[in-house]
């Protein structure tokens, strides 16, 4: 997955693909309603397919939601493609565990 910063419009076009993602400066977030155990069993899942495609999202677990949050840090903490392929990843694992939106 390339690692090379994408330009506003680019991010902007993946974004509309990705309801329930949020840009912050150069990092995408979300977040999910799930209560704790849920949310850790989830944070397994995740890290897993994140060890597959080698790349990391911060993640917040609290007690009733998870918040994700997404760089490339070896991009100098901008936007790539990978951020975007991670995160439709995380929705699917996401949906998988019924984890709900949620407004954090």
């Amino acid at each position: 997955m390339g690692k090379k910063p994408l330009p506003d419009e680019e991010i902007a076009a993946q974004l509309a693909e990705l309801p329930g993602w949020d840009r912050e400066g150069d990092t995408i977030t979300r977040a999910f309603g799930v209560r704790y155990h849920g949310g850790v069993a989830l944070i397994v899942n995740v890290a897993d397919v994140e060890r597959l495609v080698g790349h990391h999202a911060d993640i917040d677990l609290r007690w009733d939601h998870i918040r994700f949050r997404i760089t490339t840090h070896d991009a100098g903490h901008r936007l790539t493609a990978a951020d975007f392929d991670l995160a439709a990843r995380i929705d699917r694992i996401a949906a998988a565990h019924q984890a709900q939106p949620h407004n954090a």
